[in-house]
């Protein structure tokens, strides 16, 4: 604890080091003021109250970012690359080193060194080298408040200027805070501010970037070293500046720790006679420079998302600075694993200067918690780099269009309103539609879609099959039932944003009769589609993607932000229903046995547990797309050109999406249960009782009441004439 002292005392002690250091000043650098007037002047009026700043430190810290792990580091943020340590984290020779390089008698003195300033004045009286006689606890004072953000940069600028005044409020800071702090703890400050050059600020930042370890691992000879840098960081810098001359320091240090008593002769000698060996640490800055499986893009999706939370101060400015000076703990929500597995799929289906892309995005039903964002690309800004958020879509980057998975939302519109999954429909070749269209794809004034593979999506379908063989016809008919305005805000209900003018415009005015949205022509991103199908694996519960699982501040406190935050969007029932249905692409079967047929038959191996998903193709295979799930992990990739929508990736590399992302997940899962997915309840299953065969006698001459109940108009006379 500090010794109390009194106020007389106290101010006896600046009244002679102000005049003390006046002198100093005066012959070292200002000759002819009349000093001793103003120190006593200023002491008179001292002992102020103390800045916040000296009180309560705001330096700045390096913020940390790591892996859903807690350990895997992927970058660090700062403007200046310091953290803070407790004194029990210093190695206790840093503690002797720094205290007989820079202040002997620290100790002793109560914030002023009257002996130290005596001496300062005779060196410079005599010509010896100028010396300040500034003690550790002044030196701390002056690095404070040139540090101190909440200071003017004149105010800055001035903590640090040859000036009388300056030095005498100084000496009243440093005896006040004698007063009111013990000696370990304004010597772990100091030790946590102090400038060791090559840009390290602070003992743990210095120990890494000398050294590449912890200030506890130091050794003797180490922390002599670092020591004698913080008389002249730049100049004595063995990285930057002249390794003799921080030899030639390390040897003063040394010599002065035995006069200390700290160490003896012997251990000196040892020490001197080190080699030494530098292991030079950049620490990573920023999203260009993370560790992990080029984690860039979900690095920039992170700060992307910190820059939109209050907690983190009222503007974005506030919040960029908050990360980059607040000496953060962020624990994200990046799985590594998963993560290098989607980076490699990704790779191995296009590299890295391919023009052509393949985004994959994979995420946790029931917490929203992203654990992968991968595409095969380069985060930077150098040439075949790229900063564009391809994956989660934001600035330039709309998304692509995803073809059939939209499918999936044409299905829980219908269900939602009471539409079984049983409900039957006669799928044609081409179906002409209500909807007014011209050229390619229309027939009499009408668009009419078509199947891709009429051989095996042609027929009466259920929702089972038709989802299962990606019927066109069925899902547009589908869709005209319960409404294209009820499949669109489906959509948007789990997550889907149209970030492209043209789609949010549709969407806004017009999506009653947007005919086409059922088979994916909205631009949309992997990471929105995960979640989405992310939302039916965890039963209706949507949850807002976040990229982080814990934020702690440096005083051990948790910033209440990145928590789960999640709302029931469907009936549970509704997204069993779905889910089933979602079972037929991937090879597997419903609850019902009613799958006869998947487009992504293969998943089912790749992935070995219950597993649902969705196959898309774009117009002329522009786009290929697979989103694929578990009750535990959704995961969204989408191959595409982003920077020209008219180069088309072609029908073949539909296989390695489908490969690629269920790898990803398959990674996601193992060593996790296998959970099942819940059966639909039999009253949203309906009655699946395919209709026999027709016989090839008597053709019929009018639609099946039965079957076509409830089409347009159009359409029935359409059946006729193909039937007829």
């Amino acid at each position: 604890m500090p010794r109390p002292r009194s106020p007389l005392s106290r101010l006896f002690t600046v009244l002679l080091a102000g005049l003390l250091a006046g002198l100093v000043l005066a012959v070292a650098a200002l000759p002819g003021n009349l000093l001793a007037g103003v120190a006593t002047k200023a002491a008179l009026g001292a002992y102020d109250e103390l800045p916040a700043a000296l009180r309560t430190p705001v330096t700045p810290q390096r913020s940390y970012l790591y892996a859903n792990d807690g350990n895997t580091l992927l970058t660090t943020f700062y403007d200046v690359n310091r953290t803070d340590v407790p004194l029990a984290e210093i190695a206790p020779v840093m503690r002797q080193a720094i205290v007989a390089a820079e202040d002997r008698r620290f100790y002793s003195h109560g914030g002023a060194d009257l002996r130290g300033l005596a001496r300062a004045l005779v060196a410079n009286v005599t010509g010896g080298s100028a010396q300040g006689g500034s003690t550790l606890t002044m030196q701390y004072v002056r690095n404070v408040l040139k540090t101190d953000p909440s200071r003017t940069a004149a105010e800055r600028q001035a903590a640090t200027e040859q000036t009388v005044g300056r030095k005498i409020q100084e000496i009243r800071y440093a005896t006040a805070l004698e007063d009111s702090l013990s000696k370990d703890e304004i010597l772990n400050r100091y030790l946590n501010i102090a400038y060791f050059g090559s840009g390290a600020y602070g003992i743990a930042a210095a120990s890494q970037r000398y050294f590449g370890k912890a200030p506890a691992d130091l050794t003797l000879g180490e922390a002599a070293l670092l020591a004698g840098l913080v008389q002249s960081p730049d100049a004595y810098s063995p990285i930057d500046g002249d390794r003799n001359a921080a030899l030639d320091r390390r040897g003063y240090v040394l010599d002065a720790m035995v006069a200390t008593g700290a160490i003896t002769e012997t251990e000196a000698a040892r020490a001197r006679a080190e080699k030494v060996t530098l292991h030079p640490t950049a620490q990573p800055n920023g999203c260009v420079a993370t560790q992990t499986d080029d984690a860039g893009f979900f690095c920039d999706y992170l700060r992307r998302w910190w820059l939109e939370q209050p907690a983190f101060g009222a503007t974005a400015e506030e919040r960029e600075q908050a990360l980059r000076r607040g000496g953060y703990r962020v624990v994200t929500s990046l799985d590594p694993d998963v993560q290098a597995t989607a980076v490699s799929q990704a790779r191995k289906v296009y590299a890295d200067d391919n023009k052509r892309a393949l985004p994959i995005a994979a995420i946790e039903p029931g917490t929203g918690r992203v654990l992968a964002m991968a595409v095969n690309r380069q985060y930077g800004v150098a040439d075949k780099q790229t900063v564009n958020p391809l994956i989660s879509g934001g600035g330039s980057v709309e998304g692509y269009q995803a073809g059939s998975t939209f499918k999936l939302f044409t299905m829980l519109a219908a269900l939602e309103a009471g539409k079984p999954l049983s409900t039957g429909f006669d799928a044609p070749s081409r179906l002409p539609t209500r909807y007014a269209a011209d050229g390619e794809g229309s027939c009499d004034g009408r668009w009419c879609p078509v199947n891709a593979n009429p051989e095996r999506m042609d027929g009466y379908r259920m929702m089972w099959d038709g989802f299962g063989r990606s019927v066109n016809t069925y899902f547009v008919w589908l869709a005209e039932q319960v409404g294209e305005d009820k499949v669109v805000e489906m959509a948007q209900r789990l997550g889907i944003t149209f970030r492209a003018e043209a789609d949010a415009a549709f969407a806004a005015n017009d999506a009653a009769n947007w005919g086409a949205f059922t088979l994916g022509v909205a631009a949309t991103t992997p990471l929105d589609l995960a979640n989405a199908y992310a939302t039916v694996a965890a039963e209706g519960m949507y949850c807002t993607p976040t990229p982080v699982q814990s934020v702690t501040a440096p005083d051990g406190t948790t910033v209440p932000v990145g928590q789960p935050s999640c709302k029931q969007v469907l009936e549970p029932d509704v997204a069993r229903a779905a889910t089933d249905a979602a079972r037929c692409p991937v090879g597997q079967q419903s609850a019902y046995g009613q799958c006869n047929g998947g487009t992504a038959s293969g998943v089912d191996r790749i992935v070995g547990r219950p597993v649902a998903g969705k196959t898309g193709s774009s117009e002329k295979n522009a786009t290929e797309t697979f989103v694929g799930f578990t009750p535990q992990v959704a995961a969204a990739g989408i191959a595409a050109n982003p920077d020209d929508p008219s180069d088309l990736v072609g029908a073949p590399v539909q296989s390695q999406v489908i490969a690629a992302v269920a790898r990803t997940i398959r990674t996601a899962v193992d060593g996790e249960p296998v959970r099942d997915f819940a059966a639909p309840s039999r009253e949203l299953a309906g009655n699946p009782q395919r209709p026999e065969p027709p016989r090839p006698s008597p053709r019929p001459t009018g639609p099946s009441q039965q079957q076509d109940q409830g089409l347009p108009p159009d359409v029935l006379r359409w059946l006729q004439n193909r039937r007829g």
